[in-house]
């Protein structure tokens, strides 16, 4: 057997046994350093891992939640959505399932610096990622009246998102305004000189009536 061959069979049984975090942390080795390349990366599939993302963000093995943050962080950097709609977490020899119950991260803080088309909105996630919403890093939101209602969501980098807190979604909400886009008058929020449509001016002011 190859040493390629013997590795490929050490990571498989890592990934679907108890001491399968350990062997991640061992090998996810860029804690510390911000987002691994793994867009680049195509490893072989391994199998599904027991850890899922809760709707809160709280990150869980095993059915226990992982609270050690710099371990969450960092199996956060190297976290990837697929085409598939699946999240795994890779690394150059391998790429595991993982579940999301809504999105892996939240937006928890915002800024918002200057004005018009100058205004910035910035989010800090979770896991400390700080995303500069704009055309590249797009807002969107979902009306979800059987969960509570509007839903915004930040781009962070490739296909994942973070569910913006409900505190902070209040805040970005009141930086709204109402724009003519398409010919149609909509209650949105700029940032980098992009515009992101949150609702029709009309149906905003039926809720609020």
């Amino acid at each position: 057997m190859t040493e390629h061959s013997e590795h490929r069979e050490e990571s498989l049984t890592a990934a679907t046994e108890a001491r399968g975090l350990e062997a991640l942390v061992s090998r996810a080795t860029r804690a510390g350093k911000g987002p691994a390349p793994v867009e680049r990366w195509n490893p072989d599939f391994c199998g599904d891992l027991d850890m899922e993302i809760k709707a809160d963000g709280t990150w869980f093995y095993l059915g226990t939640p992982i609270g050690r943050m710099p371990l969450v962080q960092l199996f956060s950097s190297v976290l990837r959505k697929d085409a598939d709609g699946k999240t795994y977490l890779v690394t150059p020899v391998e790429r595991v399932g993982i579940r999301v119950a809504d999105a892996p991260f939240i937006a928890v803080e915002m800024n918002v610096s200057g004005h018009g088309d100058d205004q910035v909105i910035t989010f800090r996630t979770n896991v400390g990622d700080v995303v500069e919403v704009g055309p590249d890093r797009p807002l969107r939101f979902v009306d979800e009246s059987e969960t509570g209602g509007l839903k915004p969501y930040a781009l962070v980098r490739g296909r994942l998102e973070a569910l913006v807190a409900r505190p902070v979604m209040y805040e970005l909400v009141g930086h709204g305004e109402e724009i003519e886009i398409d010919g149609k008058t909509m209650f949105a929020v700029r940032s980098k000189g992009a515009v992101f449509p949150i609702m029709a001016a009309d149906q905003l002011k039926r809720l609020s009536a």
